[in-house]
């Protein structure tokens, strides 16, 4: 049906406008009438499906989310989407590329990501995610939220109010993207602990303690919920784990009463545990555990988190280097590190031709090579 056109993302093309309304015709081509082969996902919201949308003879991959009648989310949470998103562009908020109201049908088409949510990887598909990529999608996430809590490039501020793994997807490149702005409030940004008085919403698990029991929500609320996200990264657990202790079934409580007790290293997921460093690990959980704190005003801003999480990044680099450098120098020559992890004797006879050719300067580093694989 679509041969001759170019498939490609819909993040790697600029869209002809910020958000277009699309017709139900056009969704239902896109998506082969609901095709449940189709589907990516499911959510409060209703199902998932990966699609294509023509544009200028090309054909974009994209997500459309579908309104399920039996929601509990309905225009509010729609509408609310549709203005945020129509309103907000950054590098790390997916982007809202069109939607559909025809009836009772209430539809969004968002950019695709082809990796799927950060919490798809945790706990679903238990990818061992290495710990420098995860400290790379906090980053991300961390950089699109202080992008929604200051206001850049709008008037006011936005609390997400449902900061959760789940809504944390994941590009191509593995770039983190904040997503499901059905439940944000926009509030003004001149003041830093204004808050908004509201009906409580959000997920179990993930729920600033404070705004559950005043109903004032504030931009700390969503830095409550990161801090339980960054616990989520380090320790593999869900948010709501049944797994841990009886009386801890909250990830926040176990790993506040993990650290307290000295426990810090052994909750770690075991994935990563090993290619932590000590400091690193007790910047990350220190971060983490500030933004669990019971007093918002005491919690850290998402601006102070983001480059608290840089810091952590560059310290964990430095310590890579240095535990793993690229190359090793022997009499002045550089030579790939991969030629030096054999253990033994091997190890040991390898080493030392290395070093009888480079004292004897006779050998080219294809003669090395060739020595190599003689002795394997």
């Amino acid at each position: 049906m679509f041969t001759g056109h170019e498939v490609e993302s819909s993040s790697t093309l600029e869209w002809p406008e910020p958000c277009r309304r699309l017709t139900f015709p056009e969704i239902q081509r896109a998506t082969q009438n609901f095709d449940e082969s189709l589907v990516i996902g499911h959510g409060g919201f209703g199902k998932v499906y990966r699609g294509t949308i023509i544009s200028e003879a090309r054909l974009l991959v994209v997500a459309i989310k579908r309104l399920d009648s039996t929601s509990n989310q309905g225009d509010v949470e729609f509408w609310a989407e549709v203005e945020m998103l129509s309103k907000l562009r950054h590098c790390h908020l997916v982007s809202l590329i069109g939607y559909c109201t025809d009836g009772s049908e209430r539809i969004l088409v968002y950019d695709y990501m082809p990796h799927g949510t950060l919490e798809d990887h945790l706990h679903k598909l238990q990818t061992p995610l290495p710990w420098m990529l995860r400290l790379n999608i906090c980053i991300g996430a961390a950089r699109g939220l202080n992008y929604l809590h200051t206001g850049t490039g709008i008037k006011h501020g936005v609390i997400h109010r449902d900061v959760k793994s789940s809504n944390i997807l994941l590009h191509k490149t593995w770039a983190a993207k904040i997503s499901d702005f059905g439940l944000s409030k926009v509030g003004p940004t001149n003041q830093q602990f204004t808050h908004v008085s509201t009906v409580v919403k959000g997920t179990f698990g993930y729920l600033d303690p404070d705004y559950f029991s005043t109903g004032r929500l504030t931009r700390k609320s969503d830095v409550y919920a990161f801090g339980v996200v960054m616990f989520e990264v380090l320790c593999g657990k869900r948010a709501v784990d049944e797994s841990l202790d009886e009386d801890h079934w909250g990830l926040a409580r176990w790993a506040q009463e993990s650290m307290k007790e000295g426990r810090l290293k052994q909750i770690v997921d075991p994935n990563i545990r090993e290619r932590i460093s000590t400091k690193g690990l007790k910047e990350f959980s220190r971060l983490a555990e500030r933004c669990l704190n019971s007093h918002p005003k005491q919690r850290p801003t998402m601006a102070e988190v983001m480059v608290g999480l840089e810091s952590i990044l560059v310290l964990q680099e430095k310590t890579s280097n240095t535990l793993h450098p690229a190359s090793m120098t022997i009499f002045g020559r550089k030579m790939p590190m991969f030629l030096f992890q054999s253990n033994g004797e091997i190890h040991g006879m390898i080493l030392c031709s290395f070093t009888l050719c480079f004292v004897l300067d006779s050998c080219s580093l294809t003669d090395i090579l060739l020595h190599l694989f003689l002795f394997l």
